[in-house]
């Protein structure tokens, strides 16, 4: 179950953290990547690792918030494959501040990141795989989409995520009449090179043994499973769900 061969999967925001671990996770079922993200010598130094796990990788830059870039590595893609079976929509990133004091600026970075660009990648990959009658998306929005925290603030972070949860569910319904999942995972907290630093502090330890019941951070390499179940031909019945892999926070 879950062979990927043959299969073709596009993850954005792919140069670190869990679009890094998961691009590594497709190509050890032995899908061909293209990865993209906007630090093209990193995403050089995962598609050198990729091949060598004996598949295909092309790395191209691309800012998920300028639509037209999208538009064009989408074409990219499609000249290069001729078809694009999986999309992870992994790209993101926030500015934290509460409802009192965020600026617009603060706002509209956020929602233009961690939305807004989902929209943009989805539309210009859907309608590749609309063409071949198949298609698997998956969002990665965050548990912070599902509830609120009081760890910090970060109110525009809440927000985007929520709305990628409910866009999952619209999309899952439009596009099921070509053959197109459409799901969502929300990770809880995850150490990656952007979170580390808060996760391994004394007091963040301390919040996280209260509020998650297996008391720690996620590790490298487990959201892959949740991804590659739904990226495979086996989840062909499982659209519109929204999958929290966060330890157990959003269940207490």
């Amino acid at each position: 179950m879950f062979d990927l061969h043959g299969r073709v999967v596009v993850v954005s925001g792919a140069s670190s953290g869990l679009g890094a671990q998961m691009a590594k996770g497709f190509a050890g079922q032995g899908a061909d990547l293209v990865i993209t993200a906007r630090r093209l010598e990193k995403l050089e130094a995962l598609a050198a690792e990729i091949r060598d796990m004996g598949v295909k990788c092309l790395p191209l830059k691309c800012d998920v918030t300028d639509s037209a870039m999208v538009d064009e590595v989408a074409a990219k893609v499609e000249a290069e494959f001729g078809k694009v079976d999986v999309l992870v929509n992994c790209a993101g990133s926030a500015k934290n501040a509460g409802v009192l004091n965020m600026t617009n600026e603060e706002w509209d970075f956020t929602i233009a990141t961690d939305m807004s660009s989902v929209f943009y990648v989805t539309r210009a990959f859907a309608n590749i795989m609309k063409k071949n009658n198949y298609g698997r998306i998956i969002n990665i929005a965050s548990m912070y989409g599902l509830v609120g925290n009081t760890a910090m603030d970060t109110v525009a972070y809440h927000t985007s995520k929520g709305g990628v949860v409910n866009f999952t569910r619209a999309v899952a319904a439009e596009l099921a009449k070509y053959n197109i999942t459409c799901n969502a995972i929300c990770p809880g907290y995850f150490a990656t090179e952007l979170t580390i630093d808060t996760l391994e502090t004394e007091g963040f330890k301390q919040y996280m043994k209260a509020t998650v019941p297996l008391a720690r951070y996620g590790n490298e390499g487990e959201l892959n499973a949740g991804a590659i179940f739904l990226a495979s031909d086996e989840a062909s019945y499982v659209t519109g769900v929204i999958l929290p892999i966060d330890g157990g926070y959003t269940c207490v």
